[in-house]
């Protein structure tokens, strides 16, 4: 059996929430990929390559251990680029009865497709309230999104980072 995990999401932004489930994925697995996805239900407002250099930043940052990986993946199955780097596991952030209804039926077929099995996690129970739609609601607005982001994402989502500067 892989001991190689996929944590895949859109990560726009990535939040505190997110940085929890990862870190403790990566206490579990011997290697973890952070895989930022492209959902077209989404209107993405931070571009791809901003979102993994964001990623990267934060997990330096929060002194993330060294098994995880940040890739991104636009093209076919998740379950392909699973097969592709060998991960077994699939470990999705869910922070209520809402994210698992969505989840299931893609583990569902996940499974089905190539055996990839899903793990649902549950974020720190400070966090299990905040999800990146909410995060760019509050920052549109000009709240303090400080609670919910790392600080390299608090800084670039309130400007006060040259957006043509990478983190």
């Amino acid at each position: 059996m892989s001991n190689i995990a996929v944590v895949p999401g859109s990560f726009d932004p990535v939040t505190l929430g997110h940085l929890d489930v990862i870190q403790r994925t990566a206490n579990v697995f011997d290697e973890v990929h952070v895989l930022v996805v492209h959902n077209p239900d989404k209107n993405a407002m931070i571009p791809i390559a901003r979102r993994l250099e964001l990623i990267e930043q934060a997990l330096l940052e929060t002194g993330a251990p060294r098994n995880i990986v940040v890739r991104s993946w636009s093209v076919g199955l998740l379950v392909d680029y699973c097969t592709d780097v060998g991960a077994g596991v699939i470990v999705k952030g869910v922070r209520g009865a809402k994210d698992v209804d969505y989840e299931t039926p893609m583990a569902i077929v996940n499974r089905n497709l190539a055996r990839i099995e899903t793990m649902f996690m549950m974020p720190n129970p400070q966090h299990a309230h905040v999800s990146s739609s909410l995060v760019r609601q509050v920052a549109s607005l000009g709240g303090d999104v400080s609670p919910y982001v790392p600080e390299v994402v608090r800084e670039f989502l309130q400007g006060d980072t040259d957006p043509n500067i990478s983190v």
